[in-house]
């Protein structure tokens, strides 16, 4: 029997995949008394919505993006998955000894403006500095509140039968981004992160399917794969995704068969999974394809009755395959 390490933090603990999900179940929610669903923020009564993440994302700037910018979309869209609208976020540096000062005020001038371009205040937030080699450079961790719109009640665990499946954008593009300047492979001129905020799609597509909005998701760690598989779980239900329908860039799919990734496990940061009721699903995706984020929208499969929690692929040949999630780790900090 092959060894296996039990009793420490592995970085594939942090992949958004199956040992990130046993690292939630085993060890954080049981001792903070948590229960799931577990989604990207969580309800503070019946209309507050809170969140917050941390990123580590190594490089710092990349194609697209950097680390200022990008937690400050996390954290906007991690309130929009719960249909809310943000209204304040908290910012919040842990800086390693060394940063040159110039760098910290690129990302957090990058921040601000982000900020800005959703809408969205940094009222607060907190700066803390380490000594050399106790951190990589630079941690940002970004604390958002929102408010939920009117008829908004997505939720992992709301998909049905009969729902139809969207993503709003191509897929892998962040992951890649990220990999090709961190390892210099020189993908950079073809791909580029598709950070952005995500909150004035998810308000148009509310306004146009209300409460038949299901269930939303930003495919961030795990991907595509994660996103789908954490909703079949949560909804007990069987999801079919048409395996050609997926929008993935031509660089991206070039780029992962040259490295042996699978595009729907790589990281997005700018594109969201929807489970849309078939009755409003067509305005739905009007509204969302009349805005730049949500132009390349496209329905890639449907819930259909089978075992509950799983997710299946039609493939090209008519078979289905198993799509499952995340083992181990594949790109190591992309958020």
């Amino acid at each position: 029997m092959p060894h296996l390490e039990t009793e420490r933090v592995l970085l594939g603990h942090g992949s958004g995949g199956q040992l990130m999900a046993e690292l939630l179940a085993d060890v954080i929610t049981p001792e903070l008394g948590l229960t799931a669903p577990l989604e990207d923020a969580a309800l503070i009564g019946l209309n507050q919505v809170f969140s917050t993440d941390s990123y580590v994302v190594t490089p710092r700037f990349f194609p697209g993006g950097d680390i200022g910018s990008l937690a400050v979309h996390g954290t906007v869209n991690d309130l929009a998955m719960r249909g809310a609208r943000p209204l304040a976020l908290s910012l919040a540096y842990i800086v390693e000894e060394g940063l040159p000062l110039s760098e910290l005020r690129d990302i957090t001038r990058s921040a601000a403006a982000a900020a800005r371009a959703a809408g969205v205040p940094i009222i607060t937030g907190d700066t803390k500095v380490v000594g050399r080699g106790a951190a990589d450079g630079l941690y940002v961790t970004t604390t958002g509140v929102g408010m939920r719109l009117r008829d908004a009640r997505p939720s992992a665990a709301s998909a049905e039968p009969g729902d139809v499946v969207l993503v709003s954008g191509p897929v892998g593009l962040h992951g890649i981004a990220i990999l090709s300047a961190r390892e210099g492979l020189g993908f950079d001129a073809d791909v580029s992160s598709d950070s952005r905020p995500l909150n004035d799609l998810v308000a148009a597509m509310i306004a146009a399917g209300g409460a038949d909005v299901h269930a939303l998701r930003d495919p961030t760690r795990g991907g595509l794969a994660g996103s789908l598989n954490e909703i079949a779980a949560a909804s007990g239900v069987c999801v079919e995704v048409v395996e050609s329908a997926v929008p993935v860039p031509v660089p991206v799919a070039a780029a992962c068969d040259l490295l042996g990734l699978d595009p729907w496990h790589v990281a997005n940061e700018g594109c969201l999974v929807a489970f849309v009721a078939p009755g409003s699903a067509d305005a739905v995706v009007a509204a969302m394809r009349a805005l730049p984020e949500g132009a390349g929208t496209t329905v890639v499969g449907e819930v259909v009755d089978g075992v509950a929690g799983r997710v299946l692929a039609r493939t090209l040949v008519g078979s289905s395959r198993v799509v499952d999630v995340l083992v181990g780790e594949q790109l190591p900090r992309i958020c």
